[in-house]
């Protein structure tokens, strides 16, 4: 089988090199693309492939119609937002996932974008501490939980919301995370919320203005997930309203600029989405995915897919 690598944002070269040597020990071919502008680019290498290994790379309706041999696509990450899962089911392709490769590295990014927007940027000036302020998770899958062990570290009291732990609490404990029942409740317990959310129809810009009131006024917000899940009008209605409160993310608003210019260093926004932006989640996120594949072919495990069949 010919399986292709496609990737605008490179995997670390080291992770190539092993994911190389998985394919192509199984007995298959490894094409690559990486750093490509053009998406003809990628019309062309897909025409090829049996699979394909993405990251953040849009796979769409003309992406999957152009690749006549595809029989998988894994997104070497958790969120899979970028391929069109209806496309692929009717196009009979299995999509998979590589849930938790990236999770410790978006954890502690976190962390630094916490520091960073806790400490005054490192100016010099008086700034606060983590110890003994409250952290809302809103939501607790892999990254969650690996956030709040982190948070306990620093000595923070934890409570997370999600649908599944507010029907088993007793699952949070292990985490020293108190569950909550509601996502207005976890807001009004915390000073800090991070968001770990998926994008879905579900939880679309479903951080408002009526949860982002409830935090205090010097409320701090840190948005690894994705930029639809928070609605950004209301965002900046109550940071131009609360004068202290601040918002972290790996995902820059459409208005970036207007938020830079208005609000400093209370915004802090990565250049472009770097969470799992490290050479030990490019490494783990990789390996999974060329081992999906190939267990694919091999023995038809799907155990990670999360389209229809």
């Amino acid at each position: 089988m010919k399986i292709l690598i496609a990737t605008e944002k490179p995997f670390a070269p080291e992770a190539v090199k092993q994911m190389g040597e998985i394919i192509e020990n199984a007995g298959h071919q490894l094409l690559l693309l990486e750093k490509y502008t053009d998406k003809n680019d990628l019309l062309n290498a897909v025409q090829a492939a049996d699979a394909m290994i993405v990251r953040s790379d849009i796979v769409d309706k003309e992406v999957l119609d152009a690749a006549k041999n595809l029989k998988i696509v894994v997104r070497a990450g958790a969120g899979y937002d970028n391929v069109d899962t209806a496309t692929a089911t009717a196009n009979g392709v299995c999509v998979m996932n590589t849930p938790g490769q990236n999770s410790n590295a978006v954890a502690e990014m976190v962390f630094g974008m916490l520091l960073y927007l806790t400490r005054s940027a490192f100016d010099g000036t008086i700034g606060s501490e983590l110890k003994g302020k409250k952290l809302g998770l809103h939501a607790f899958g892999n990254i969650g939980k690996l956030t709040a062990k982190i948070a306990n570290g620093f000595g923070m009291e934890v409570f997370a919301f999600s649908p599944s732990l507010a029907r088993n609490p007793e699952r949070g404990k292990e985490f020293g995370v108190t569950a909550v029942q509601t996502p207005e409740e976890l807001y009004e317990k915390s000073d800090i919320v991070s968001l770990h959310m998926p994008k879905n129809d579900h939880t679309k810009e479903s951080v408002n203005y009526n949860l982002l009131s409830k935090l205090p006024q010097n409320g701090i917000v840190i948005n690894t997930a994705r930029k639809e899940v928070v609605n950004e009008a209301d965002l900046l209605r109550i940071m131009s309203e609360r004068p202290k409160f601040k918002y972290g993310t790996d995902i820059q608003l459409s208005a970036h600029n207007e938020a830079t210019e208005k609000f400093g260093r209370r915004y802090l926004a990565s250049i472009k989405k770097c969470g799992a932006q490290t050479a030990e989640a490019n490494i783990n996120a990789g390996l999974a995915a060329a081992s999906q594949i190939v267990r694919f072919f091999a023995e038809g495990d799907e155990t990670f897919r999360v389209n229809p069949r």
